[in-house]
Parts: structure tokens; sequence; C-alpha cells
């Protein structure tokens, strides 16, 4: 599209979205008044994807709200255009000093750079390339270098109170698996057999808790876990037999010490042997790099941050735009990036950017704000990656288990929060014409406002 096109569209929609309020469709009125939500809690604006027309719909537009995780729509957006939908992290492995007969005399270094898809078969392979290399022992240390990113001490419980939770993880210039452990629990003949998955070095865990009978409710509950000690996972309950194999995703208890467990427990597991420790450090100054890991493509990283809300690796996009455009893979830096870019591209003063995945109570953005970046994005060439990461309503991601009409409609990033609802995306109608739809509830009880949201996907879809 020509960029005066663009602008004028941009204008355009700059102008009607700024019309004033109308009466909320009936049944959602209706959805509202069951929730005993108030409707000055309830923010909707739906307008033409292509900005032609004036609002659709439009109440509180210009009121800045709480997003939650609908802040991702701005980190991966401006991550297509600024980085590219081809951009990859890479992960330098160092080996310093000779290999002789499989064993390396001297230390291996493996420096983060941000990737936020190193997960456990990724590691698994970066270790096979080591031993590709002839290495099958290491006499020295294996060096951690994390040094890319700059994020202070974070308290994984200071969000929510919950450091256990995956979605509390940190980011990391060298984030393994997310900081979080895997657990699969397989009945066998009276046990349930436990698999850890990675495998951490210097972590104790039974192999097997017993099974008991009655039904598949509260399973987690009733392993009565204890994570406290990092050196040792106990269960002092059971497992019910009638839940099957089931896994329990949880964080690890002692983040600052993942990576190490996680490289030296995978290490032993591919049959190779070190005499040192797996510590951090600096790669030398001059070293150069003996090989390195790609990531998957930009394309590909932004359809597991937008279809499943994974937090952490959006706070790796987000840092990495920091580390790439000025150097710096702080949360400043990156504020400082996204902020530019959004002056540049919209005009006119930012939102309120936190960590870039909306784990955060003090990010802001208004509806309007979002639907000119969403106006932009569909006339953007890279419009359809951005589309394609985006839960379809009631077939994928955060969208799967959504009810209504609109099946396979909608294609919209959620957003919630202990006091937060919300989606903003497209919605097709069934006269063939996209809207852009954006519907955040802020209130205590803004969880109740699920079936008001989803009388709104529908009533949009239905514009015929």
């Amino acid at each position: 599209m020509p960029l005066t096109r663009l602008i004028f569209l941009l204008l355009l929609s700059a102008m009607t979205l700024c019309a004033g309020a109308q009466a909320l469709p009936p049944e959602v009125e209706a959805a509202l008044a069951r929730a005993k939500l108030p409707r000055d809690a309830f923010s909707v604006l739906v307008v033409d994807a292509e900005a032609r027309m004036p609002p659709r719909l439009s109440q509180r537009a210009d009121v800045p709200v709480s997003p939650a995780s609908i802040a991702k729509l701005a980190t991966t957006f401006a991550a297509l255009e600024l980085l590219g939908p081809a951009f990859t992290w890479s992960t330098p492995v160092y080996v310093e000093g000779p290999v002789r007969d499989g064993t390396l005399n001297g230390n291996l270094y493996i420096k983060g750079q941000g990737d936020p898809k190193l997960v456990a078969e990724r590691l698994w392979l970066l270790l096979r390339r080591v031993q590709g290399l002839g290495i099958r022992s290491i006499t020295g240390d294996i060096v951690l270098d994390r040094s890319a990113f700059d994020t202070g001490t974070q308290d994984a419980s200071a969000f929510d109170g919950e450091p256990l939770r995956p979605y509390n993880a940190a980011p990391d210039a060298l984030l393994l698996n997310f900081k979080s452990l895997v657990l699969t629990f397989t009945p066998q003949e009276g046990n349930a057999r436990i698999h850890l998955e990675p495998p951490l070095a210097g972590v104790a865990l039974p192999p097997s808790v017993m099974l008991t009978g009655g039904e598949c409710n509260d399973w987690r509950g009733g392993l009565k876990a204890d994570f406290s000690d990092p050196a040792r996972v106990r269960f002092a309950g059971a497992y019910p037999a009638a839940c099957g194999e089931r896994t329990w995703p949880i964080a690890y208890s002692e983040p600052r010490s993942y990576a190490a467990r996680a490289i030296g427990g995978m290490w032993q597991q591919v049959g190779g042997t070190l005499a040192g420790q797996v510590r951090e450090g600096r790669v030398p100054a001059g070293l150069p790099a003996t090989f390195e890991l790609a990531s998957p493509p930009l394309a590909e990283v932004i359809r597991d941050i937008n279809k499943f809300s994974n937090n952490v690796m959006a706070q790796q996009l987000f840092l990495t735009l920091g580390l790439q455009q000025r150097g710096a893979g702080t949360f400043d830096a990156a504020r400082g990036v996204i902020q530019q870019w959004w002056r540049e591209r919209f005009g006119g003063e930012p939102p309120s950017f936190g960590n870039g995945s909306g784990l955060s109570r003090e990010e802001r953005i208004t509806p309007a704000q979002l639907a000119r970046l969403l106006q932009a994005a569909w006339a953007s060439p890279l419009m359809p990656e951005l589309m394609s990461s985006l839960p379809v309503s009631g077939v994928d991601g955060t969208l799967r288990r959504t009810r209504g009409k609109a099946v396979g409609l909608a294609h919209l990033k959620t957003g919630s929060l202990r006091d937060v609802l919300g989606v903003a995306g497209f919605v097709q109608g069934a006269s063939g014409k996209r809207y852009v739809l954006v519907a955040i509830a802020n209130h205590p009880q803004a969880h109740a406002a699920g079936p008001a949201i989803e009388a709104l996907i529908d009533w949009v879809a239905r514009d015929s």
C-alpha cells in the first residue's frame, strides 16, 4: 500500500476512533447485568480493519486501561517491523583448549543471547553438537555467559505470590526450558512412575509415588508435593489411578541455579563426563565461536508468545529489542525502543509499556491505540505473520475453549489478570468484512465479563 494511502487511513482512523459512545448490543448489556459488572468497567471498540468507516461500536475508547497480555500485540508487531520475521537468535559455543582422544583439555563456554525457545530438546541438540566435535569428556568447566541481559534481581513471587507458576519465570540471556520442570506421572502396577524433564544435576526425585483409587479431581493437591528444597522433590500423598498419564509443569524453586543444573544433568544424560563444574562466567575476549545454535525464526516464535500467552518469551523478545537496537539488554532500553517506534509509526504519546508481556500493573493503553495498531498491522505486508500468531476462537491457543457461534471467525489476543479480562484482534463478519475488535474489562470482578465478551464477538461476526 502506498505510504500516502496508509497515512490517510491512519488519520481517518484517528478521527473516527474519537466518535462518541454508542449503546452496547442488548445481549452484551444483558451479560454484563448478569455478571453485575458496571457498564463503565467495560471498554469496547469495533472498527473496520481497513479504517474506511466510522466505528461500528465505541465505548470508553480513549480511556487508558490495563491490557494484561494484550500488551503482547505491541511487543510482537514492533519486533516484526524492527527485527523482521526471519530474525533468529544464536547461542554460540566456544571451545578453549585442545581436544585429544575424546577429551577437551580446557573449558567449554556457552553464551546466552536471549533465545526464547532454548527448550530441553534443543539443549540436547546443542550438547550433541558438542559431542560431534569429538568431545566426550571435559577436564575444565562448562562456563555459562549470561551477560547479554541485565534485568537485576527479580523476585518470582513479587507479582502475585505464586513463585512456582511457570508464567512467573524471569527472563534470562541463557533461558533454558523456561526455568521449568515437567513432571510426568504414569501409572504402572501399583505405582505411578515419575519422569523429570529436563534432568537436573543434583536434584533427587523419587522414582514413583503410590497409586490411590477414586476420581481424578485435584490430583496435584492429592500428591502433597513439597518443592521447598531445590535439591529434593518430595511427595507425601498419592496419585489417582483414574487420571492415567498426566504432566505437571512447574517453575524450579531456585531459578538462578536452573541453567547450571539443567546443562549438568543433560551433559551426563548424553554420556558426557565433567571433571570441573558448571558455573557462570564470561567468554574470554578474542576467543572465536566454534559453532552457533540458531533459534526458530521470529515469525514462529511469536506464535508461541501470542497463541499461548507465554510471558517469559515475550519478555525475552522485549529485551532483545533493546539489545539489538540500542546494544543494551535492559528493560529501560527496550521501553525506549518501543516508545520511539510508536511515535514514529503512529505519532502522539505512546502507551505506558512495562516488561513487554503484560504481566504488570503499570501498563496502560487505550482501546483506540490498540485499534490503530491492529489497523496498521492489517495494512502491513507483515499482517499474515501477526494474524497467524493469534489464537483462533474455539480452535486453538488461549481461545480453544471459547463458546459461541463465531468459532473459527476471530483471531484475538487474550488478556487476563486478577482484575483484567479482555480480547483484541480481528473478527470476520458474515458480510465478508473484517473488523478490529477491542474489548477490555477492568474491575475486581473482571473475570465475570467472559460471557459479555463472547456475546460481543458473536455480534461483531453477525454484521449483516
